[in-house]
């Protein structure tokens, strides 16, 4: 096994390289999940910041066990699309290395955050917006809540205006 990775795109499917990290949205804002939440842009902002001045971290786990660490985040930060993160899977953990290994054969790619609602309100659409959460992990997952959270570069092609016509549509459908 390669003792690191790091995650890039090639024609659109995950390609590892010499390193081990790996970076995407967790979250994107404005976007209905499986579950007809939506998260507003700024509701992980006082959450980080009351980790960051405790010295605490967010997890990174596998598939949202708390029992499976598999690496470390080094940056999470909002931006104007959602939350971004980018870490490492840490080689000395087997089950990293596993997950290191279904990415690579593009078996996983989904990303999903584990939270408690501070605060949540309702808008027109029915939806649950979610305004402020505390964010305690975020995991690599094969089925993410949010099915547009992926593990990705920044600078990949915007998939918020996909996103927005998909969700459009299937609104459509469902009337």
């Amino acid at each position: 096994m390669v003792p690191g990775l790091e995650v890039k795109f090639a024609g659109g499917a995950p390609v590892l390289t010499d390193g081990q990290m790996i970076e995407g949205y967790a979250s994107l804002f404005g976007l209905t999940d499986q579950g007809g939440d939506a998260v507003a842009p700024g509701a992980f902002g006082a959450s980080l910041a009351r980790l960051a001045a405790k010295g605490d971290k967010v997890r990174m786990l596998w598939q949202h066990d708390p029992q499976k660490p598999i690496g470390v985040w080094d940056e999470i930060s909002e931006d104007e699309k959602g939350l971004w993160v980018k870490g490492r899977l840490l080689p000395e953990v087997a089950l990293a290395r596993e997950a290191a290994a279904l990415i690579q054969a593009g078996a996983i790619d989904g990303l999903s955050i584990g939270y408690r609602t501070i605060r949540a309100e309702r808008d027109q659409k029915g939806r649950r917006v979610l305004a402020e959460v505390e964010l305690w992990e975020v995991s690599l997952v094969t089925f993410p809540m949010l099915p547009e959270a992926k593990v990705g570069r920044k600078d990949s092609d915007d998939l918020r205006e996909f996103a927005a016509l998909f969700s459009a549509a299937t609104e459509a459908l469902r009337v």
